[in-house]
């Protein structure tokens, strides 16, 4: 039997996967700058990196898991409807691929990029909520 899934939720789920391994650089960055004893034993994160780089990859992951509720309802919802076209397949493709460029320009530091991209992000999701509303 097999279930088949829209470009929408397709690009959910690539975007999930790639926002569930945004902690792992950190976390390397905090073995090796704490050594592995050290890190293990921090579960509250009590003692912070040191590293800007790390600090920043922290915001830009916690940003990433504050917008993807959202995102993957919108693409759920285009799935159940049966609404998607080509316009909510490619605002989706555009949500992912400008989720994985902020993450790239928010730990590399670039705030001049990380706003726009953030925006482009933001429109693709907000482009498929237009157009479940009739209004796109």
């Amino acid at each position: 039997m097999t279930n088949p899934i829209g470009p929408e939720i397709y690009w959910a789920i690539l975007t999930a996967v790639f926002t569930s391994l945004l902690w792992v650089p950190h976390i390397l960055q905090r073995v090796v700058e704490m050594k592995p004893h050290d890190a293990l034993r921090d579960p509250e994160h009590d003692m912070p990196t040191k590293a800007p780089w790390a600090q920043r990859a922290v915001r830009a992951h916690t940003n990433a898991m504050e917008n993807f509720p959202l995102f993957a309802f919108f693409c759920v919802v285009i799935q159940m409807t049966g609404a998607g076209d080509s316009m909510t397949a490619t605002a989706a493709m555009i949500y992912f691929w400008a989720r994985v460029a902020h993450y790239i320009v928010y730990t590399l530091g670039m705030p001049w990029l990380r706003t726009p991209i953030f925006a482009v992000g933001f429109g693709a999701m907000g482009a498929m909520g237009l157009r479940l509303l009739g209004m796109l």
